[in-house]
């Protein structure tokens, strides 16, 4: 689960995650983050080094 808001400077994310990570399968992350408006770079890191563990963990119930 992508957090909602930037751990450091509280801005809304969640709302372009969706859009993020389909467009980065055919497209330069950078690019893709300057295109959705994600300016900040601790915004950035949020996405870009997001890893998505409920689908790792869901087996494990």
């Amino acid at each position: 689960m992508i957090p909602v808001r930037c751990f450091t400077c509280g801005k809304v994310i969640s709302s372009v995650w969706d859009e993020y990570k389909k467009r980065t399968q055919t497209e330069e992350p950078g690019k893709v983050l300057d295109d959705l408006g994600i300016e900040r770079y601790c915004c950035r890191r949020m996405l870009l080094t997001h890893v998505e563990l409920v689908d790792l963990l869901a087996p494990y119930q």
